[in-house]
């Protein structure tokens, strides 16, 4: 399968992933330790990276939500709220791990050759997808290898270090195969979409 079409499937799926609540939700969280235990570590430390976003939603929509309050008193949240605040917090959790199982299991550079062929039809509009692919790779190490200082000032001491580097891509033809796994996966989360409708 081409690396274009698992990214495709891949970004259906989490597109798809949120809409659910409930139950399906539920279910989806239940699924995770199924992405193996390399992807877990990964799904966790992005999910702890991002505990303050955690903590703003589920504040904002907990206690922002009207509703009938969790309990009488001061400061009760109300269950809508509550509700919302979890089913948000829980679809966050999922995009997580989905991008921690993509960077897992799909080597870089097939991630590379999969986004650089589907940029390729903006090159109509002017826009280069080899700058599109430097770009993605520049961020993917600047996150991997930046160093967590406690103090700011030591990402300005840190010198510049200027390499030239060569990136080349093995591209390969889209087969049937391909094409047909991309219809059904758009016609599924269409189909899905208009269930939940």
């Amino acid at each position: 399968m081409h690396p274009a079409t698992q990214l495709v499937v891949w970004l259906l799926l989490l597109l798809a992933s949120q809409s659910l609540a409930g139950r399906q939700l539920l279910a989806a969280l239940l699924i995770l330790p199924f992405f193996g235990v390399a992807a877990l570590r990964r799904g966790a430390l992005l999910a702890w990276r991002t505990r303050w976003l955690f903590l703003s939603l589920f504040v904002i929509l907990a206690w922002g939500g009207a509703g009938e309050p969790v309990w009488s008193g001061a400061l009760a949240p109300s269950c809508e709220g509550l509700r919302d605040a979890l089913t948000h917090a829980g679809r966050l959790l999922l995009a997580l791990m989905a991008v921690a199982a993509l960077l897992e299991w799909m080597p870089v550079p097939d991630l590379l050759t999969a986004t650089h062929r589907l940029l390729q039809p903006l090159r109509c509009c002017g826009l280069a997808p080899e700058r599109g692919v430097v770009r993605l790779l520049l961020v993917m190490r600047y996150i991997e290898a930046l160093p967590r200082p406690r103090d700011w000032r030591i990402l300005l001491e840190a010198p510049v270090t200027r390499t030239d580097e060569v990136l080349e891509l093995a591209d390969r033809r889209f087969s049937w195969v391909d094409l047909l796994i991309m219809l059904v996966a758009v016609g599924g989360v269409v189909a899905f979409f208009f269930r939940q409708v």
